[in-house]
């Protein structure tokens, strides 16, 4: 089976904009994110276009700032400040990579723990880390979402996550850990590595290396979780970390590049606007 974040994220963001369209009766809005765009990568240019695109969908207000990628780091986070400081805003994002002169921890420190929908702010990641209430970080939480809407079996599972970020790699093993799975944390230099991931029956590859997991790699009957997006250095088209055509035979569920965890993430990041906003309302 390969499990279509597209289609998943479209049922999510179509239930959510049900949500939503109820608000402004109930509390006199909708939730407002807004999203900092720091120099104009095209990755991180297209990864902005999506998350206003999805908040149209499930009619949330987007607000997207542009500065140069020259801002100073004091500048950047003073804009922060602002926006933690203003009450319209319900969630705070600042798009990743930032430039080299900009610390990316200092930034995500500024912003409120409150307004933090990608859920990096070290106070989320503590919380997560014991288990308290919490914003979960997007991606994770994505994958928890594919693995549970294919059926797969989390619990009692030997799971293997190739990345240790902090963005990806750690967030999903303690996320599977507490699903109750059993989870080996690798890194592309493990030795030996096929022989461990040959253990996995959930396999999550997030390191950022075009096709770097072969057939040879993945038991059959595996789930593979491909959280990577490359470029192929040949064809220039996307691909993911996992050799897709030489796997998907012998995976029971894998996710595609495009269209797999990409989609689950921005979905999950408008879910957390959500969350915010309810909370700063219901209190």
């Amino acid at each position: 089976m390969i499990i279509s974040g597209k289609e998943l994220s479209a049922k999510l963001k179509a239930e959510m904009a049900e949500q939503v369209a109820t608000f402004p009766a109930k509390y006199g809005r909708v939730p407002h994110l807004t999203v900092v765009l720091v120099g104009d990568d095209p990755a991180s240019v297209s990864y902005v276009t999506g998350k206003a695109k999805a908040s149209e969908v499930v009619g949330i207000r987007n607000t997207t700032i542009r500065r140069p990628a020259d801002i100073s780091e004091e500048e950047l986070l003073g804009l922060i400040r602002d926006l933690n400081a203003d009450d319209t805003v319900d969630g705070i994002l600042v798009q990743l990579p930032l430039p080299g002169h900009i610390s990316e921890p200092k930034v995500i420190e500024a912003i409120s723990r409150d307004k933090d929908v990608d859920g990096f702010h070290p106070l989320n990641v503590a919380a997560l880390w014991q288990k308290q209430p919490c914003i979960l970080p997007c991606t994770p939480k994505g994958i928890i979402r594919m693995l549970k809407t294919a059926g797969v079996e989390i619990r009692g599972k030997r799971a293997v996550v190739i990345g240790r970020s902090n963005i990806v790699g750690l967030p999903v093993a303690k996320l599977l850990l507490d699903e109750n799975a059993t989870v080996t944390v690798a890194h592309s230099k493990t030795a030996d590595l096929p022989s461990v991931t040959r253990q996995a029956d959930i396999l999550v590859v997030a390191i950022g290396r075009p096709r770097f997991v072969t057939a040879d790699m993945v038991s059959e009957g595996a789930a593979v979780i491909d959280v990577g997006v490359n470029r192929d250095p040949v064809t220039g088209k996307l691909c993911g970390d996992v050799d897709f055509a030489a796997v998907e035979p012998k995976a029971s569920v894998i996710t595609p590049v495009p269209g797999g965890v990409g989609p689950m993430t921005i979905c999950c990041l408008m879910e957390n606007t959500i969350e915010c906003f309810l909370k700063k309302m219901e209190r």
